[in-house]
Parts: structure tokens; C-alpha cells; sequence
């Protein structure tokens, strides 16, 4: 991933935090057969240091279980709040009209060799683990163990889990920090006017790296 310096993101626990609160990402493995990705939930692990282990599962009947060839690297990529950004939000716009569109977004990168693991009840430890990491926060929250024994063994029969031991890790956190300051203030406004959860979020990241500089 092309990553300029302003937009570099390499602290591991700002990484995880932000892979744990996606929890949702593409696994992208190459093989005899070409490039094949999968859109998958995800649990970060911290171990081993210093970047830790993603771990996942895919549906057994998926042609990546097959085609992913363990010799090559693999790529499991996040992608966190993005969205456009209006260059007539840039009050510089207004001294020499030498601005133009962009877009905002978080992305992470995670390379690593990928290990398959065929066994049910590790299967299962790693589905309820990631069923307590979505289900935790809600009022009434649903368990794994809420379902018949015999019926959770079936459903994990028809998965495959494996793991990431990631390499490298990248991190880009492209949020206007090449803008002057008002500029990057224009950003933030125009996008709380604009409304909506995502140009919240982005208003956020925006705000909190300016402060960073």
C-alpha cells in the first residue's frame, strides 16, 4: 500500500483497536488459480508480538480453502470510515482556487503466511469468541450455547478456521493532514453539515489527527 509519510499509521495498538472495532475485512490469497478475496468477519489476536495473529474462517464449500497456497503471502485488508471530500470546503479555495476532490479513509494492511486449522472444537471456540465480541455490548445478548449442541456442531462442520501470523502491518490514516490548518477546519464543518454517521466519523478522525499536528 502506497502510504506518504502524513497519512502513515504504524502504532500496533491504534492498528488492533481499530481491526477489533471494524471486526469485518477482505482475505486475499493467491494460489495456481489467480487472486481470489473473501469479505469475512475478523478477530485480532495480539500474539504473537510484535504485530499478532488474525484469525478467521470461510466456508469449507469456498475455492479459497483450496486455492490458497501456504508458501505465499497472504493479505487481510480493513477498510474504516471513508468518504468524499469537497474542495469548496477549503476556505484556501477561495486565495487561488488551486484546490481539487479528494477522499477521506482508514485502511490497514496485514501480510502474513495463512494456516488453515480443521478442528471442530476449536472451529467452535473461535466462532463463540467472535459471537462474544459482536453480542457483548447488547442488552440481551445472543450465545452460541443459546442453540442445540448438535445444530452448532453442523454449522461448524460446513467452516474452516485459520490464522494470519502477521509480518508486516500498515496502517494509513488519510485524513487531510496535507491540508493547512483552515483548510482542514473547512473539512470538519463541511462535513458535520453534510450529516450522516460516516462523515461523523471521518469529521472525528479529521479533528483528532489536526490535533496530533
Amino acid at each position: 500500500m502506497y502510504v506518504p509519510k502524513e497519512f502513515s499509521e504504524s502504532d500496533v495498538p491504534v492498528l488492533h483497536r481499530a481491526m477489533r472495532e471494524l471486526g469485518f475485512g477482505t482475505l486475499v490469497t493467491a494460489g495456481e488459480g489467480g487472486i481470489i478475496a473473501s469479505h469475512i468477519p475478523l478477530l485480532i489476536e495480539p500474539e504473537p508480538a510484535p504485530y499478532g495473529t488474525i484469525c478467521g474462517h470461510l466456508a469449507r464449500a469456498n475455492p479459497q480453502t483450496r486455492s490458497a497456497a501456504p508458501e505465499r503471502e497472504a493479505l487481510a485488508i480493513f477498510l474504516g470510515p471513508h468518504t468524499y471530500i469537497s474542495p469548496s470546503w477549503y476556505p484556501t479555495k477561495a486565495e487561488t482556487g488551486k484546490v481539487v476532490p479528494t477522499w477521506n479513509y482508514v485502511a490497514i494492511h496485514a501480510y502474513g503466511r495463512l494456516r488453515f486449522v480443521d478442528d471442530l472444537e476449536r472451529t467452535i471456540a473461535h466462532v463463540t469468541k467472535l459471537t462474544q465480541a459482536r453480542e457483548g455490548k447488547r442488552a440481551v445478548p445472543w450465545a452460541v450455547s443459546d442453540a442445540p449442541a448438535d445444530y452448532i456442531k453442523g454449522m461448524a462442520r460446513a467452516i474452516i478456521g485459520f490464522e494470519l501470523a502477521i509480518t508486516r502491518l500498515e496502517g494509513k490514516w488519510k485524513m487531510s493532514q496535507n491540508r493547512v490548518a483552515q483548510d482542514r477546519a473547512g473539512v470538519v464543518e463541511g462535513l458535520v453539515r453534510e450529516g450522516g454517521e460516516t462523515s461523523a466519523a471521518v469529521a472525528a478522525i479529521v479533528a483528532e489527527r489536526a490535533g496530533k499536528g
